[in-house]
């Protein structure tokens, strides 16, 4: 059976990877230092907790499981923390990718899907979003992925990496079948933090900022299913496995919602009220990012099928209910 390294296997989007990837017949290795992932979430193969950064520990992976290619997910990836620290994005990111990239071309692992966003194209409102729309990141969080881009790009001319970059914004919902879940510490993301709010985990939902140029002053979003994500990412693997070319990919619906309505919906799914109040705007968020996905679905042929805004709630609530991770 192929092994696959996924570098952040723990986490949120990484762990739904694993499940994917095991259900079509692949060995995921999870690599993660736990910093912000959950070691209950390993569960469909094996774990090496290390960090991105420690080189020695890299080869080692490499050496001990020889994987046919990497899936990199782990990154700092709160905007109003890479505003207010950009060194740790800047490191952590960067330099962690770096260290995984040369580990692996050490090793001859020559193919890589990473996990990029929407927030390398940083404000532009008005406008579905493209593969070819001009990099402008706002925070040092997209400025970061913005680098890595670039790294694997240098990496394929130098020493014929080939990667799969994948760019999509707010991740949202949870495994159907409750398997592994959003669970992070502190929860930042709208959609839980919400959840948090209506059973009374928080006072209130914190809305940053209700003066933006939208139709409702609250800022817009394009949101997909992380069941989705794990699926595009399998499938970019494939195409890698299948000795096709670098490819850059949006995943998005071409849709967004504001976080009024977000919330109106959350009402609807929850039968329950949703305690918030507004606060100021948080520095570098753009007022609207929807993302298109045409290339991922006629080149890939991906669909994102769960991601209607009352099937991502309704999972959320579901592994919200559940409790989470233990601990």
């Amino acid at each position: 059976m192929t092994k696959v390294l996924v570098a952040g296997g723990a986490g949120y989007i990484g762990s739904h990877a694993c499940k994917t990837l095991a259900a079509q017949g692949f060995v995921p290795v999870t690599v993660d230092n736990l910093a912000t992932g959950w070691a209950q979430a390993v569960r469909y193969g094996p774990f090496v907790q290390a960090d991105l950064n420690d080189r020695a520990a890299m080869d080692a992976v490499f050496a001990d499981h020889a994987p046919a290619a990497v899936l990199h997910f782990a990154a700092s990836s709160l905007v109003g923390e890479a505003m207010r620290e950009p060194a740790k994005y800047w490191r952590n990111n960067v330099m962690g990718a770096l260290t995984l990239t040369e580990a692996a071309v050490a090793a001859g692992c020559l193919n890589m899907v990473f996990s990029s966003t929407c927030a390398v194209y940083g404000e532009q409102d008005g406008v579905v979003l493209t593969e070819d729309s001009p990099l402008a990141p706002l925070n040092a969080y997209g400025s970061s992925k913005r680098a890595i881009e670039e790294i694997l790009r240098d990496f394929g001319v130098s020493n014929g990496l080939r990667s799969v970059i994948f760019r999509y914004f707010n991740v949202a919902g949870a495994d159907p079948d409750g398997e592994v879940g959003e669970c992070h510490r502190p929860e930042t993301h709208l959609i839980p933090v919400m959840l948090e709010a209506i059973d009374g985990q928080r006072e209130a939902l914190v809305i940053n900022g209700d003066d933006y140029d939208t139709h409702d002053g609250t800022c817009i979003r394009d949101y997909v299913h992380v069941t989705d994500l794990a699926e595009a990412h399998v499938l970019g693997l494939k195409w890698l496995l299948d000795g096709r070319e670098s490819r850059v990919f949006n995943l998005g619906t071409g849709s967004g919602f504001s976080v009024r309505e977000v919330i109106s919906h959350a009402r609807a799914a929850t039968g329950r009220k949703v305690p918030h109040r507004f606060g100021p705007r948080r520095p570098g968020d753009a007022a609207v990012l929807v993302s298109g996905s045409r290339r991922a679905i006629e080149d890939l042929g991906w669909s994102p099928g769960h991601s209607s805004l009352k099937r991502m709630i309704a999972d959320a609530w579901a592994w919200h209910k559940k409790g989470g991770y233990p601990g």
